[in-house]
């Protein structure tokens, strides 16, 4: 099994126990004398499954993240590179964001307000950033298709 394929499963997972979550929830408790949708013991055994499973699929994956290495880094850290530079290029844009504000004044007396940061130099880095992450990510897509899940 590819990576990729793991990690769809894990996600695929994830949204399946909510919903298992939801149907226990909706039949634990019913009308004395009524019976259940679907029986909750079912649904909890099911769910006891899905958790297993989930658990393995996390365990294996994580231990993938840390063996396989592209260009020298493992993925784990590539992941994390994906991940700071994420929260950078989100406060580049905050920042030029607020800097891009213009202040209308009514009269020429008013406090003009100006940015305090070159905006123009700020673009040119967060689209740097930008491309970082981009070629990161593709990295981190590509191993992911690329590697088998390591389940030793």
């Amino acid at each position: 099994m590819k990576l990729a394929e793991a990690l769809q499963e894990r996600a695929d997972l994830n949204r399946k126990i909510a919903q298992l979550k939801d149907r226990v929830y909706g039949d634990v408790l019913v009308q004395e004398g009524e019976k259940p949708n679907e029986d909750p013991n079912l649904l909890l055994a099911e769910l006891k499954q899905c958790v297993s499973r989930l658990e393995y699929l996390i365990g294996r994956i994580n231990y993938s993240n840390c063996t396989i290495k592209v260009d020298g880094a493992t993925l784990t850290e590539m992941i994390a590179k994906k991940d700071t530079l994420k929260v950078l290029y989100a406060a580049y844009r905050d920042t030029l964001s607020a800097a891009s504000h213009s202040t209308d004044r009514a009269r020429g007396t008013e406090i003009k307000i100006v940015a305090a940061v070159d905006v123009a130099s700020l673009r040119k880095e967060m689209d740097a950033i930008a491309k970082e992450l981009r070629l990161v990510d593709n990295a981190i897509q590509q191993a992911n298709w690329t590697f088998d899940l390591i389940e030793d």
